[in-house]
């Protein structure tokens, strides 16, 4: 196998932390392992781009022991609030921790499952994922990065060659398995877990844990982390808001402590400015629609905080949890020109700013892709844009340009991610196996990445 030694640097340092937080597992066996998509641009930063198709298989289809790292998979434990009811009985259900590796930057990275099998925490699920679901997770992922969303990325989907029964879409429907590339799996709920059982010794050792290998302090403060968290978490609710992205399931068992989005489910991005707008269809009462996203995610911080009153003091933490909605005003200025193609003037003018294209995008019901695209393009905006917009050209006049309108990006149409087209390109894959349409959508999506940054 080829590694290079200055690109491939595994690790191990979850280990350290014991079997009271995780559970040896073994992939299931698969009938067949078709490769269907292979990041080599995350690869390249792990050291594994040179690896071949055969190997590529072996390691994320068959899951062939990486060197170096962890020699068999691990099912984490956690627990959870799902939809706010609290829930003891949850875990890696179909998923596990396959290996850890530093990256280019030298962060800890774990390549991590969806699809792999049962495990001790499945319940009465089988541990499959189907087809359809890997190949959303490719378009969330790659879509999101592309906006400038902390995210997993979709290192891998293989086809497994099982016929799947699922109540929600048609049955039999075709089987996968993913693997993402993340800053770590250490979910809120895993904190929650050990809060739940009292477990002191263990609550220390994780905060040392995620402060050392996920944050580079050596520390085992809880309030430092509960600072960290906090601001990873609001700036993750302010870019899913400037990219209109909804996630559909904020639950606490959902939300990374490197506040790094993940595990794509019923996922959506809003046509139009709309707060009520709601990406799963069991979301009844709207608890995780797109414009109660940061209500949300603040809620689990607070849970997160609750947990660690099991080491520490109230006080400060609640101090820590204040910082929440400042640092969410100033991520979502921040994030919202970052779109514009504007550079951040003072923070009166920049929320000044947000305020106005929010008010405008509500009221006119503008697409949202479609606004952004053509104000980057053109901060003056077209002639189309009618009197509602003169406050929002006012505003965007203020502040200089942070980057050229020079990539041909620019001259075309914007690339969106509408419910629609998901469903256009999964049917060719579903009717005639081809794949075209979707590489050629990644291809798109990653040459509006290029023109934004």
């Amino acid at each position: 196998m080829p590694f290079s030694p200055q690109a491939y640097r595994p690790d191990w340092p979850i280990l350290s932390l014991g079997d009271a937080f995780y559970d040896p597992v073994a992939a299931a066996d698969f009938p067949e392992t078709i490769l269907r998509f292979r990041n080599d641009r995350a690869a390249a930063q792990i050291g594994l781009a040179d690896l071949t198709d055969d190997e590529w298989a072996a390691h994320f289809g068959r899951f062939v022991p990486l060197p170096g790292t962890l020699p068999q998979p691990l099912a984490l434990r956690y627990h959870g609030h799902q939809f706010r009811q609290y829930n003891p009985d949850l875990g890696d259900g179909r998923g596990f921790t396959f290996a850890q590796l530093r990256d280019d930057r030298d962060r800890l990275m774990d390549l991590g499952t969806k699809g792999s099998g049962q495990t001790p925490w499945s319940r009465a699920g089988d541990g499959r994922l189907t087809l359809k679901g890997g190949v959303r997770e490719i378009l969330a992922t790659e879509m999101l990065e592309a906006l400038n969303v902390p995210t997993s990325r979709t290192l891998s989907l293989v086809e497994t060659g099982e016929e799947l029964m699922r109540g929600d879409e048609p049955s039999p429907t075709r089987s996968a398995v993913l693997v993402r590339l993340s800053h770590g799996h250490i979910r809120i709920g895993s904190f929650q877990r050990l809060a739940y059982e009292r477990d002191e010794a263990s609550m220390r050792a994780l905060v040392a844990y995620v402060l050392r290998h996920l944050y580079g302090e050596d520390s085992d403060d809880p309030v430092r982390l509960l600072t960290h968290v906090v601001d990873r978490t609001a700036t993750l609710a302010a870019r899913y808001m400037a990219a209109g992205f909804v996630h559909g399931v904020l639950n606490t068992d959902n939300i990374n402590v490197t506040g790094e989005s993940f595990d794509y489910g019923p996922w959506r991005f809003a046509p139009t400015w709309d707060p009520a707008y709601t990406a799963a269809y069991f979301d009844h009462a709207g608890l995780y629609a797109f414009g109660r996203q940061p209500e949300a995610i603040g809620w689990n911080a607070m849970q997160f905080a609750s947990s660690l009153r099991l080491i520490a003091d109230s006080d400060p933490l609640v101090a820590a949890l204040d910082g929440f909605a400042p640092r969410f005003q100033r991520e979502l200025a921040a994030a919202i020109l970052w779109r514009l193609g504007l550079a951040p003037v003072d923070p009166d003018t920049d929320r000044a700013t947000v305020r106005a294209v929010e008010q405008a995008l509500r009221t006119t019901a503008t697409p949202i892709d479609r606004f952004f695209f053509d104000a980057f393009a053109r901060p003056d905006l077209p002639a189309t844009y009618g009197e509602p917009w003169a406050a929002v050209r006012t505003a965007l006049a203020a502040h200089p340009p942070r980057s050229d309108r020079a990539h041909p990006y620019w001259s075309g149409e914007p690339c969106g991610m509408q419910i629609d087209e998901v469903e256009a390109l999964w049917a060719p894959i579903a009717t005639a196996d081809d794949w075209s349409p979707l590489h050629a959508k990644v291809a798109a999506i990653r040459t509006m990445a290029a023109a934004l940054r």
